[in-house]
């Protein structure tokens, strides 16, 4: 089942797209937060998202382009707004298509059954975790963290997913080197804590100190 997140403030509307959505055996999640719709789409992990430009705290514009640092997911903006100026800034930063509202209903589901069947015929979308606003793609194993993207050694990206997936909840070391090699049987223990120093630096280097902690004796944590 396709998962279409919707970046609109008129709640109305957005209840309308939802159950529009179900008859079509499409999931939709209206975002709740505007000022964490990042958040919500890393952990709802849509494949479409349908995105409104005036919105509280920030414009569909500006998220439109941090979807666009970490995701090819596919954007629809739907909004009043439909002079020229808009559409060709919407585009511009990324979009998919733009509709213009007030909009019929049935226009609204060819348009996104058509992104959809030409986004994911041939190919899937790759997940995004995200914490205190950094975001790592399963993509191309980078991390994007405001204007910055870095890019993560094998290790460090192993290192780093492990941690994301279990968010919250103390990771053994022995866990950590069996996602490392898959098995502990050739892993030394310094290996292990090379590799996680290397990536604090790169965490560190990028804004996010004490992103990870350490549990002495026990492992390593990423806490909520």
């Amino acid at each position: 089942m396709y998962r279409i997140m919707i970046v609109e403030d008129d709640r109305g509307i957005a209840d309308g797209i939802i159950g529009l959505a179900a008859t079509w055996q499409l999931e939709a999640h209206a975002v709740t937060d505007f000022r964490s719709v990042m958040s919500e789409f890393a952990e709802f992990q849509p494949h479409l998202v349908l995105m409104d430009i005036s919105l509280p705290f920030m414009s569909g514009f500006h998220w439109c382009q941090e979807i666009r640092k970490v995701s090819s997911v596919p954007v629809i903006f739907i909004s009043s707004a439909a002079d020229n100026m808009s559409i060709i800034m919407a585009m511009n930063l990324g979009a998919d298509d733009f509709i213009a509202k007030p909009f019929d209903q049935s226009v609204l589901m060819a348009k996104i059954q058509a992104v959809l069947r030409r986004a994911y015929d041939f190919s899937h979308s790759a997940p995004i975790y995200e914490h205190r606003g950094m975001m790592l793609n399963t993509g191309d194993n980078t991390i994007v963290y405001g204007d910055e993207r870095i890019e993560l050694s094998k290790n460090e990206y192993r290192i780093l997913l492990t941690l994301m997936q279990n968010k919250g909840k103390v990771v053994s070391r022995e866990k950590m080197m069996e996602a490392l090699w898959e098995t502990d049987s050739f892993v030394d223990e310094n290996t292990l804590s090379v590799n996680v120093g290397r990536l604090r630096k790169k965490l560190e280097t990028a804004g996010l100190a004490d992103f990870i902690s350490t549990k002495f004796g026990v492992g390593y944590i990423i806490e909520l």
